[in-house]
């Protein structure tokens, strides 16, 4: 069981937590949901103990166990892939590690008494079968088993969190502690994952994830993280929901009933406070009317940060009618072993003005390489932007007549970190467009939630929503007539994704993008691209299906994304 005693956590003037006390319990799967920036990753780090509380206490007993999803997926590149999954039970790595520096040497008689109480860890830790496990979770997360003796560098970021998912896992814990477990994975990995927790993890789970099915699927409960305090709902996401929804309805209820009693009695004091004869009375009724008010504060609706971004796209000028030419582009990159692999070979494509493309296949086909190569086509691009394209072997990417490209890139915190350096959300927003006034600077912040003291806080600090709202707001400064999105809703919030979504159905430009969100596709596309591996040769082929995401499923079949 792990215990919140009191426990109040700051940053700065901003309050997450006061006075929070609950527990999680043995065995339960905790879903933590909240506003961006509400404090659902500072209370992951408070658990494991990277991060310290204000005041209180958190009580984890000393022989559990606990499991942590890393967050940084370039730790281990220079590591081979099933090396990074087995350090996932330290107590083993470190034996098995030292056991090999020993054997390097001389064996006295020291030595080999210390080898025996290494071969008695590694047998007590299940080592001679530590390969074999951690390749059958590899595989289980869509990792063949001729990568797994590449280094952690031979694969894509979506690839690498996998690894670092099946090094967590790898550690057998009594609590696992998992920060958007599902960003990057494909459908396939994320069913074997909610298999893996649901029916073979028998210890506690907190996860901190914006995807509504996977919470729907996992949890038993959910923490709802709002207004600096903790609230614990049975049932999954969809029950959570309901469940708030009605302790709001009746608590709205129960205020107004108050309300309206409350102006009652207020009528009475005004009308009798004076007369001596009803003194007592109005006396009596303004004590009633204390308690009331009391009690609505107490009882009425609760007061929540969740609140929902108003995102405009705008732009300087529309783009000309022909928006983007793809013709005979090949790309190809080197694997860790010097082999050529061929992503796209001689492939061509067309984009117009007005175009809401969405981009879908398997994880691994291509489809970020697919964007980054059409960003990497158009000259005018800043220098952050430049770090994120990559640039064909063969063919030509032509942009048309007065197109404007603006590219979101699917690493939030690379993409941030890259460029702000010391800075706060408005130096680092400001240095797009010093030409602005700093009032429009501001006014965007605030758009994005970033009003206020909010508008200060470190780059640096920022988490994962945060940065991509940060990230969007470079976008509504810069007025581009053409917007290249890569899975732009991982990380936010569910008011935040709605909010994104307006933006995007209003935008009178030219929209390419990728998401595993079915509900987003769904909404925004008017255009398919479905990636295929080609019957005829390496690489993947560009299927372009002309219609709604709906209609692409009913004629194709192939679902690439998570349904409602």
């Amino acid at each position: 069981m792990i215990v919140l005693d009191k426990v109040t956590k700051r940053f700065g003037p901003k309050i997450l937590f006061e006075n929070v006390s609950m527990q999680f319990d043995p065995a339960k799967r905790y879903g933590l949901t909240g506003a961006n920036g509400a404090g659902k990753s500072t209370l992951l780090k408070m658990l494991e103990g990277n991060e310290d509380t204000d005041t209180g206490a958190i009580t984890i007993p000393g022989n559990l166990r606990l499991g942590v999803l890393k967050q940084n997926h370039f730790e281990y590149d220079q590591e081979r892939i099933l090396d990074t999954v087995i350090m996932g039970n330290k107590a083993l790595w470190d034996a098995m590690q030292e056991k090999e520096r020993l054997l390097v040497g001389e064996v006295t008689d020291e030595v080999g008494v210390r080898l025996g109480e290494l071969e008695g860890t590694i047998g007590e830790e299940n080592g001679y079968m530590a390969e074999s496990e951690a390749a059958e979770l590899l595989v289980g997360l869509g990792i063949p088993a001729d990568k797994h003796e590449s280094k952690m560098n031979s694969l894509a970021g979506g690839y690498k969190l996998r690894v670092l998912i099946a090094q967590v896992l790898f550690g057998r814990p009594d609590v696992l502690l998992l920060d958007e477990p599902t960003n990057h994975l494909d459908l396939e990995s994320i069913r074997w994952l909610e298999h893996f927790l649901t029916e073979e993890f028998k210890g506690t789970l907190v996860v901190v994830s914006h995807d509504r099915h996977f919470l729907n699927a996992v949890a038993t409960h959910i923490a709802d993280v709002d207004y600096q305090t903790i609230t614990v709902y049975a049932g999954n996401y969809a029950d959570f929901v309901d469940a708030k929804y009605e302790n709001n309805q009746r608590a709205a209820a129960q205020a107004a009933t108050a309300k309206k009693k409350v102006a009652e009695l207020q009528e009475f004091v005004q009308r009798f406070g004076s007369h001596a004869s009803k003194s007592k009375q109005a006396q009596s009724r303004v004590k009633q009317i204390d308690k009331l008010k009391e009690e609505i504060e107490a009882k009425g609706p609760k007061r929540s940060s969740l609140v929902r971004p108003f995102i405009r796209f705008e732009m300087d000028k529309p783009s000309g009618r022909d928006v983007l030419r793809m013709e005979n582009v090949s790309k190809t990159f080197a694997s860790d072993k010097g082999k050529e692999i061929v992503v796209y070979d001689k492939v061509a494509y067309n984009v117009n003005r007005g175009d809401k493309i969405a981009v879908t296949g398997p994880n691994g086909i291509g489809k970020s390489t697919l964007l980054k190569l059409m960003v990497g086509g158009f000259g005018g691009l800043d220098e952050d932007t430049k770090h994120d394209v990559v640039k064909p072997e063969t063919g030509e990417i032509r942009w048309g007549h007065d197109t404007s490209v603006g590219y979101f890139a699917q690493d939030t915190h690379e993409a941030l970190n890259r460029t702000a350096a010391g800075m706060n959300a408005f130096q680092w927003l400001y240095q797009w467009d010093k030409l602005a006034p700093q009032e429009h600077i501001r006014a965007i912040l605030g758009r994005l939630l970033f009003s206020g003291e909010a508008g200060l806080k470190q780059a640096s600090t920022m988490s994962g929503g945060e940065c991509a709202r940060l990230l969007l707001a470079k976008l509504l400064v810069l007025k581009h007539n053409v917007l290249v999105l890569d899975e732009p809703t991982n990380h936010l919030d569910i008011e935040s994704i709605e909010g994104l979504l307006d933006g995007l159905k209003g935008f009178a430009g030219t929209i390419i993008f990728v998401s595993h969100d079915r509900h987003v596709v769904s909404e925004l596309a008017t255009r398919i691209v479905e990636l295929r591996p080609r019957n005829d040769g390496p690489g993947a082929e560009i299927v372009d299906f002309g219609g709604t995401y709906e209609e692409f499923l009913e004629r194709e079949g192939r679902d690439f994304t998570r349904k409602d």
